[in-house]
C-alpha cells in the first residue's frame, strides 16, 4: 500500500486538516473493490456528473442518499427465480455501496437511470455571502461629526 506523508504540508498550512484526513482515509479504506465501475466528469465550472454502470439493477433496487459532504449510492441485490440451471454467471448482480466525498456547497441536482447507467448530476452553489468580493480602496463614505446637545446649544448662542 502506498502511503503519502502529509506531515510537511500540515506544518505549513492552516485549516486544511479535513482535506488531509479525507485523503489519508481514502487510502486507508481503499479495499480494491471496483464494483460497480464509475466515471466522474466535470461538465462546467460548477457542474459535475457521476456515472455508475449498474447493469441489471432497476430503479427500485437503487438508493441515493446525500448527506452534508457525502453522497452514498447503494444497490440492493434481488433474488430472481430462474427457470433453468445457470451454467455461467458473468453479470454481477451483487449488492454494493459507493461513497463519494463532496466539497462544501455541492448538491445533487438530478439523478437518472437509463441503459444500465446511473447518472447523478452535481452542482456547486456557493452562497452569495461566501463568494469573493472586490474591495475598493477609499470606498468608505465620509464620516459625520456628532456633537453633544450641550455643544450644539453653546454654538447657537
Amino acid at each position: 500500500m502506498n502511503r503519502f506523508d502529509f506531515t510537511p504540508y500540515r506544518r505549513s498550512t492552516v485549516g486544511f486538516d479535513r482535506l488531509f484526513d479525507l485523503l489519508e482515509n481514502q487510502v486507508r479504506n481503499n479495499t480494491g473493490d471496483n464494483y460497480p465501475p464509475f466515471n466522474i466528469e466535470r461538465r462546467g465550472e460548477d457542474a459535475y456528473r457521476i456515472t455508475l454502470a449498474v447493469a441489471g439493477f432497476r430503479q427500485d433496487d437503487l438508493d441515493i442518499t446525500a448527506h452534508q459532504n457525502l453522497l452514498v449510492v447503494q444497490g440492493r441485490k434481488r433474488e430472481e427465480a430462474n427457470d433453468g440451471e445457470m451454467l455461467h454467471v458473468g453479470i454481477a448482480n451483487r449488492g454494493f455501496e459507493r461513497r463519494f466525498e463532496l466539497a462544501d456547497f455541492v448538491r445533487v441536482a438530478h439523478a437518472d437511470l437509463a441503459d444500465g447507467l446511473l447518472t447523478i448530476d452535481l452542482v456547486r452553489e456557493v452562497p452569495e455571502a461566501m463568494k469573493p468580493k472586490k474591495i475598493r480602496i477609499g470606498a468608505q463614505p465620509a464620516l459625520e461629526v456628532v456633537r453633544d446637545e450641550d455643544e450644539k446649544q453653546s454654538d447657537a448662542a
